[in-house]
């Protein structure tokens, strides 16, 4: 194909669906047919901010999935990519310098192979689209806690850890990729979002909303008789009851906190934790191992065998690229529990 369609942001605070030439892969990329994309905090932010927009016209998004139609001379069939697959992918233009044949919002989409994944014939490409960018954000929280994402305790009888925000799109999977590792998860949610985040692997759910949120969480900890100091701060607004319950758990040990918003500018630093705001590294080399470990060491199995599902529940969105600005609408207006998709 010569051109096909994207959703272009000319200027801050909409989209426009335009044509927009189709570009060939490189040595280490995959072009992909876009069937669904997902959507998450980040495109409204940018499309409201132009935050992190370094080329105008820009096309947003990250999160897709659909079937590839062309491979780069360096992408090997050993990764389980070939023409014709069907994938999911976090497709972003955010490492790609701003580029706009990257971003997800769009029919055709350059990904670099390191962030591919199969997409196993069971997962529907609304549900494989809900995966990679929270996914992602999950494992790449454990080396900042020190835990190697290739960690397999027993199951239940790793370290503990607090999961803070668990109902939201990251953190489901947070305790998902926890469960995988073996770890012993604490987590918090609404009420009515117990049982699942529950059925997903956590030991022990908690309302955020409770006065005592904080000591309910402290005790649970004390009477299972462990000590915790490792937390995922998955939500705005999360951080210091985060610190406050490690205080109280972390015993003699420093605490570490992974930080998935971005961090306040009044951040507490409490001498006896770190926190670090959870992003891939900088250093390309270093940035690409990682993603090749997430997407082709972990992700790919955990899709086939199921011990990683998509979640939370998906909110099918219609109009395709010409529904975005309305869904994005949606999504900045506040989603609980779901996951905003549209098919393409």
């Amino acid at each position: 194909m010569s051109s096909h369609t994207a959703a272009l942001l000319k200027h801050k605070g909409a989209l426009a669906v335009a044509s927009r030439p189709t570009p060939a892969p490189g040595p280490d990329e995959v072009l992909v047919a876009v069937r669904a994309v997902a959507l998450n905090p980040i495109d409204h932010i940018q499309r409201g901010t132009l935050f992190f927009v370094p080329v105008l016209p820009a096309v947003l998004g990250c999160d897709v999935a659909g079937v590839i139609v062309a491979c780069g001379a360096n992408v090997s069939s050993s990764l389980g990519l070939a023409v014709g697959t069907r994938v999911c992918a976090f497709a972003s233009s955010y490492y790609q310098e701003g580029s706009p044949d990257h971003g997800a919002f769009q029919s055709l989409v350059l990904v670099q192979k390191e962030t591919v994944a199969p997409l196993p014939a069971g997962i529907s490409f609304e549900h494989g689209a809900m995966v990679p960018v929270a996914a992602l954000t999950a494992f790449t929280a454990w080396p900042i806690l020190g835990i190697s994402i290739a960690t397999r305790h027993a199951p239940g009888t790793g370290p503990a850890v607090l999961i803070w925000g668990a109902a939201s799109s990251v953190g489901t999977y947070a305790v998902q990729t926890a469960k995988l590792l073996g770890l012993t998860v604490y987590a918090t949610a609404s009420p009515h979002n117990h049982a699942y985040i529950k059925s997903l692997g956590a030991r022990a759910v908690f309302d955020y909303h409770a006065a005592d949120a904080v000591a309910q969480i402290a005790a649970a900890v004390k009477a299972d008789g462990v000590s915790m100091s490792l937390a995922h701060a998955v939500v705005p607004g999360s951080l210091q009851p985060v610190l406050d319950v490690l205080h109280q758990t972390r015993g003699a040990q420093h605490a570490r906190v992974a930080h998935s918003p971005p961090l306040p500018e009044d951040m507490p630093t409490p001498a006896d934790t770190t926190v670090t705001f959870n992003l891939p590294s900088f250093d390309k080399a270093e940035r690409n191992a990682h993603f090749h470990e997430v997407f082709h060491e972990q992700l790919k199995p955990a899709l086939e065998n199921g011990s990683l599902v998509p979640s939370p529940a998906a909110q099918i969105e219609g109009g395709g690229l010409s529904g975005l600005d309305a869904a994005l609408d949606k999504l900045q207006a506040g989603v609980s529990g779901k996951k905003l998709v549209l098919a393409l």
